[in-house]
């Protein structure tokens, strides 16, 4: 700016101090003219300057605000990023370019939308050992922590398969017999999946029910159930009280709910509620259920839930949606969504859908998709197309059904998330670890443990609140795959006969904010402590 100003012509300069030095004459008739003149041209040279200075002072607005991408086919962009930033955009603004496809365009091929895996290898233990002969092992590494190792050989393919579970991640592996001599001990093939390993020698499981727990741990985040916010944006709606406070529901918006699934009455409602009160109707009374590929989706739709008057915060909705880790935005109008509208420590990702109107296809409804996700949440499939348009229902709804999941699934890499669930593996493999040893030591006669069959840590898995099973059972009911009941710190439950009915049957209706209580007390202070951080609702 100091080096713009610096170079203005110095004929310009010149021409002011002319005029300002210039001798006054005495001569009546000329006075008059001379000063007109001067000051007609003082105040031209004054208007040109102060042009120039406001044309200094200009800049460009930052990228989302260019009239050339906002105006791109008259259409404002569906996603804005927020000024602070900390947000990817798919597609990019900047690629946002002919939306006006061929009338025979209608999305990719949903044979290619594949949906990911939470843990890829959490069912290995069940596929391949439980029903063969194997060994569990268990040990302390000193650097480590607790390790639980299982061995299967398998004579039919002259292999041996490893399963060594760590605080970190379970390393699978499958060695050829041949490469031995001899059969390899506990510690060898440890060391041969992670050559961190230091403990010298690994202690035998002798639980006879030692399959059900580990099988419960491998597959302690594996869950068919998934749960999404739905909000409903109007035209001029750029606020989180303006988008939460919508309580009527337009032709259009009931017929995209339609593609998503089937709005069901949640009174009585036997198939997962996704948080949702089915029995008095403090939820609302309607919510939008579907199941798709063999698992089963509940949306909690924003103008569904509860409407408080006087609340411009609508916390009895955004209680749920504010929870959930996925949301969708559904607009009406041109305004765009800003990725950061929403104050959520859990909302990571938003898909935002919008309908549009193109003259060569006036007789179809053509569905336009963006998604945007905070900048630690890995990229995931399916890809857009390219163009993001969607003409047909079923490929729109495998699409966005697909990349929900997918969303979530890749959400719990995010920071916040992938912390959070190290800290739940750590305690939940060193209660499963001390659970495994001390029962084996019981079952073959340790005197020293004579008296701990009935306590708190080794109690049976039919006997309720301290069973290792029933533990894992609380951590998925918790969870519910969007950590809904993090925050909140609650009691722990009496034994399962004094459970009412529905927690037994995997929901609790109690408020959030439990953790599972592991059967080592330490373990169970480490997941409360967790707990800590809270949503902001």
């Amino acid at each position: 700016m100091f080096s713009t100003c610096c170079s203005r012509p110095e004929s310009v300069q010149d021409n002011i101090l002319d005029i300002l030095d210039s001798p006054v004459t005495e001569s009546k008739p000329f006075l008059s003219t001379s000063s007109n003149q001067r000051d007609t041209e003082l105040f031209e040279i004054i208007e040109k300057l102060q042009g120039s200075r406001i044309d200094e002072q200009r800049c460009e607005f930052p990228l989302p605000l260019k009239s050339q991408i906002l105006t791109i086919g008259g259409d404002l962009p569906l996603i804005l990023p927020s000024e602070s930033g900390g947000y990817w955009i798919d597609p990019p603004l900047e690629r946002l370019v002919d939306m006006s496809p061929s009338s025979s365009y209608s999305g990719s091929d949903p044979e290619s939308y594949d949906i990911m895996e939470r843990d890829g290898e959490a069912k290995i233990y069940h596929e391949f050992f439980r029903s063969r002969y194997h060994h569990s092992f268990t040990a302390v590494d000193p650097a480590l922590g607790p390790l639980v190792l299982s061995v299967c050989l398998e004579e039919e393919e002259n292999k041996i398969r490893v399963i060594l579970r760590m605080r970190e991640c379970s390393l699978h592996g499958v060695f050829s017999v041949s490469l031995f001599p001899n059969i390899p001990s506990a510690v060898e093939l440890a060391k041969m999946l992670c050559d961190r390993v230091t403990v010298a020698k690994f202690d035998v499981v002798g639980y006879l029910k030692a399959p059900d727990l580990i099988t419960a741990f491998d597959e302690h985040r594996v869950s068919p159930n998934f749960k999404f916010g739905i909000l409903y944006q109007k035209e001029g709606q750029l606020t989180e009280e303006d988008i939460l406070s919508n309580n009527t529901e337009s032709e259009e918006f009931k017929e995209f709910l339609s593609v998503l699934g089937e709005t069901v009455e949640l009174q009585g409602f036997t198939r997962f509620r996704g948080g949702l009160d089915v029995c008095h109707g403090q939820t609302g009374s309607e919510a939008v259920y579907t199941s798709f590929h063999g698992r089963e989706i509940m949306f909690h739709v924003a103008t569904k839930l509860p409407f408080t008057e006087g609340d411009p915060q609508q916390l009895q909705r955004k209680r749920h949606i504010g929870n959930d880790i996925v949301a969708l935005v559904y607009q009406e109008g041109q305004t765009p969504f800003l990725s950061d509208v929403i104050k959520s420590h859990f909302l990571h990702c938003f898909l935002v859908v919008r309908r549009i109107q193109r003259p060569e296809e006036e007789d179809k409804t053509v569905y336009q998709v963006s998604v945007t996700a905070r900048e630690d949440v890995p990229p995931f499939g399916p890809v857009l197309p390219d163009p993001p348009v969607f003409t047909e229902r079923s490929l729109l709804r495998e699409f966005l059904l697909t990349k929900l999941i997918n969303a979530e699934i890749s959400c719990y890499k995010a920071q916040r998330f992938s912390r959070l669930e190290l800290r739940t593996r750590s305690s939940l493999l060193e209660s499963l670890q001390t659970e495994l040893s001390t029962r084996s030591q019981c079952m073959m006669g340790d005197p020293s443990l004579s008296g701990l069959q009935s306590s708190e840590g080794v109690r049976g898995v039919s006997e309720g609140s301290g069973g290792f099973i029933e533990n894992f059972k609380r951590a998925i009911r918790v969870r519910s795959h969007s950590f809904e009941t993090l925050g909140v710190p609650r009691k722990v439950a009496v034994g399962a006969s004094q459970r009412p009915k529905a927690e037994k049957d995997g929901e609790s209706d109690k408020p959030p904010g439990a953790l599972p209580h592991l059967s080592d007390s330490s373990g169970a202070a480490e997941l409360k402590d967790q707990a800590s951080p809270q949503e902001e609702t």
